[in-house]
């Protein structure tokens, strides 16, 4: 009786294993999707004005500036500042949206990653491993 048990937690546990690396291998292939993609990725946010246009990749880091000749005209570097600033922020804003967008394509529902992407919460990439260990603790 014994060893029929051990046979079918075996092949319940080899099941398990096999879906889980089904799992991780579908998310690996993935990720190199993923890299080429965020790579690419460029955003760009035009002033309301139209006189500066602020181009941002994936992480927000700043790839361009291009400034119309029309903002020499004002003479106001303080007004002119504000403006590439508020541009860039609102092309960083979007390129963090878009490259969370693409990461919740590549990834499990309800990822840490995902949830770290949109809160900034580093607790969020640790939860799953957290519950995990916390149902061990609970049933030791």
């Amino acid at each position: 009786m014994s060893e029929r048990v051990d046979r079918d937690a075996n092949r319940e546990l080899r099941a398990r294993f096999d879906d889980v690396y089904g799992q991780y291998q579908q998310l690996r292939s993935g990720l190199d999707s993923l890299q080429a993609r965020l790579a690419e990725l460029r955003v760009t946010r035009r002033s309301a004005d139209g006189q500066v246009t602020a181009t941002v990749g994936a992480r927000g880091e700043l790839i361009a500036v291009e400034l119309d000749p029309a903002v020499y005209r004002d003479r106001d570097a303080e007004a002119l500042s504000r403006k590439i600033t508020e541009t860039v922020r609102g092309a960083t804003a979007a390129a963090t949206e878009a490259t969370r967008a693409l990461v919740a394509e590549s990834m499990p529902a309800g990822s840490g990653s995902v949830e770290f992407l949109r809160t900034g919460d580093y607790g969020a990439l640790l939860g799953r491993a957290d519950a995990v260990l916390g149902r061990r603790e609970g049933s030791a």
